[in-house]
């Protein structure tokens, strides 16, 4: 009885040593498997810098260390060269054999794969490959934006007949109606400046950022676009407001809350802390615009101002601060802000409109007189609008798209308006986490 006691402490013994082995292994074989994607990482980084310097507004942004920027700009690899490494990075990762249930590792994986086959849609855009509005959206962004006839505008425009009845046009009608709620431009900075104060108090009672987070707000002209938050690393922006165009009292907290809280100023600072500082993943140190990064970006700075000011709280601070600060009656509040939420669901005329400008299908002229009829945007709008689109292209889809993605994920999960600490639970994990477009895509 003895020596069957021995025989099977000794086999016993070996079976532990054996799962010891079997764990060391395992750790091992986890071990090299993440050093290459590191190494993979890093390549992308270098790839998306040396992109950049065939597209002066590919790289938006770059909080990771001079020695990586250095390497990658050493030398100027010509655009075939950047193309076969791209696409012989997107191999490596195809054939990397790892444990598909590592969550963390699995996500990583698929996030650079689809960042890189992005990296390489925007190489061949470069060489001269001609794509379709839709072709480029689904390369560069990881979504299509769906197209309307015009009758759907048509019915949207309808309904605003009750709220703006009179002489003229919808478009026209509308336009004065909306002038007189211009900011004169001496009091933009006040209500700004309240605006963002407001917008920085909401998100930091629900989000946790770096305690030196800070950004600057400059004005500025001769730009194409309305704002631009340019995060320079450490926690802190650079946030530019284009004064060219009029600035209307909604867009106070819509900048505030895009570019600023709980938009991109809080979500770069996160992505900063969270994916770069503790968890080591350098490719989140760059953040190229053609990107699946943008539409995230872009869908979560729009839908934080409904996550900063859920329900009734936007219309009730609109009153008691940001209408008295402009100068304006804030019983005129309630019907601007139906207005402005009627005409809001025009946007997607603006895609449609670009999809058929840049598919050559209408002429610049047409898709400005399309934008001022079912956008309903004045003429300089308009016309200022498509310099974007002659700039970024598909890019605009990012914004409503994105916005709609994103509101339709959140509510999906339970993050409605009536569940607010819910709806910024779910927010907060798509600012922190390696997510793409596609897996935005309620079920």
């Amino acid at each position: 009885m003895k020596y069957l006691f021995c025989i099977g402490l000794i086999l016993t013994l070996i079976a532990c040593q054996n799962q010891e082995d079997d764990i060391l292994d395992t750790n091992r074989s986890n071990a090299v498997i993440l050093t290459q994607v590191n190494e993979i990482a890093n390549e992308y980084v270098k790839v998306i810098f040396q992109i950049g310097e065939y597209d002066k507004n590919y790289v938006d942004a770059y909080f990771g260390p001079d020695s990586l920027q250095e390497a990658a700009l050493k030398t100027r690899p010509e655009l075939k060269d950047i193309k076969l490494n791209t696409e012989s990075l997107i191999h490596t990762l195809d054939v990397l054999e790892y444990d598909k249930q590592q969550y963390n590792l699995n996500s990583r994986v698929k996030y650079l794969k689809r960042m890189l086959e992005s990296a390489l849609a925007r190489i061949r855009f470069l060489q001269g490959e001609k794509m379709s509005f839709d072709e480029e959206s689904k390369a560069l962004y990881d979504a299509v934006s769906p197209s309307f006839p015009e009758e759907h505008y048509a019915k949207l425009i309808s309904e605003l007949e009750e709220l703006l009845p009179g002489e003229g046009d919808m478009s026209t009608r509308f336009n004065d109606y909306r002038n007189r709620f211009i900011i004169p431009s001496d009091k933009v900075p006040a209500v700004f400046d309240a605006a963002i104060a407001e917008g920085r108090k909401r998100t930091l009672q629900h989000m946790e950022l770096p305690n030196n987070e800070n950004f600057t707000v400059e004005y500025v002209n001769d730009k194409p676009w309305g704002a631009y938050n340019w995060f320079k690393g450490n926690a802190y922006s650079l946030i530019e407001v284009n004064m060219d165009l009029p600035i209307y009292v909604d867009r106070a907290i819509d900048l505030a809350c895009h570019e600023g809280y709980p938009g991109h100023h809080a979500y770069h600072s996160t992505i900063e802390t969270r994916q770069v500082k503790e968890n080591g993943m350098i490719e989140f140190s760059i953040y190229p615009l053609f990107s699946p990064q943008a539409l995230i970006s872009e869908g979560t700075a729009n839908f934080g101002i409904k996550v900063a000011f859920p329900g009734n709280e936007r219309l009730e601070f609109e009153k008691s601060v940001i209408f008295p600060l402009a100068g304006f009656n804030p019983d005129d509040a309630e019907k601007y802000y139906k207005i402005m939420e009627l005409a809001a669901k025009l946007t997607y005329a603006g895609n449609d409109a670009a999809r058929d400008y840049l598919d050559g299908k209408i002429s610049r002229e047409e898709a400005i007189a399309f934008k001022m009829k079912y956008q309903l945007q004045s003429e300089l709008r308009a016309t200022k609008l498509m310099d974007f689109i002659d700039t970024y292209r598909a890019y605009v889809i990012n914004y409503n798209l994105g916005q709609d993605m994103v509101a339709d994920y959140i509510n999906s999960l339970g993050g409605t308006a009536d569940n607010p600490e819910k709806r910024w639970e779910l927010f907060k994990e798509l600012l922190a986490i390696p997510v793409l477009p596609s897996d935005l895509l309620v079920k």
